[in-house]
């Protein structure tokens, strides 16, 4: 039975191995429960079968952990499970510049404080007051455009 518990913290001293070179790199936890497995399963191997099966014992964790950092650490055994799917489609927002000028009209659709919504000839924008807060369903004027977003004044 001691046998069964020293190949199953050799075994899961791999696993928490491999996890560490690819799913948590950096982070540390695995290396360390990996340790943790590895010289729990030596000590025991140590213990309860003596000198030569504790030295066999670290000789097998040594190759197999080389042979599976190979493995994780091959492009080609990751591929297997990425994505393969492009994405060929973009979310480009509209640009007020070019369907607004300055001077059009519009109304307000949120409280503009200082960013809202307001509506311009039919179309929902993203807008930012000029100077102070303006409430909800004041007219408003274009005076001007930043990155996607319209300037506005309210029209007294």
């Amino acid at each position: 039975m001691e046998m069964f518990y020293i190949v199953l913290l050799v075994f899961f001293g791999l696993l928490f191995l491999v996890a560490e070179l690819v799913l948590l790199p950096g982070v540390s936890i695995g290396a360390v429960l990996a340790l943790v497995c590895y010289g729990s399963s030596v000590y025991l191997a140590f213990r309860d079968f003596g000198p030569v099966t504790g030295t066999v014992v670290i000789l097998v964790i040594l190759v197999l952990s080389v042979i599976a950092t190979v493995v994780s650490l091959r492009a080609k055994t990751w591929q297997r499970f990425s994505l393969k799917q492009e994405i060929r489609s973009s979310s480009m927002p509209v640009i007020p510049a070019e369907e607004l000028q300055v001077g059009d009209r519009g109304v307000t659709l949120s409280r503009l404080s200082p960013m809202g919504k307001v509506e311009i000839g039919g179309r929902t924008y993203e807008a930012k007051s000029q100077g102070a807060y303006v409430d909800q369903q004041r007219d408003v004027e274009v005076v001007g455009f930043e990155n996607f977003s319209v300037i506005v004044k309210t029209i007294k």
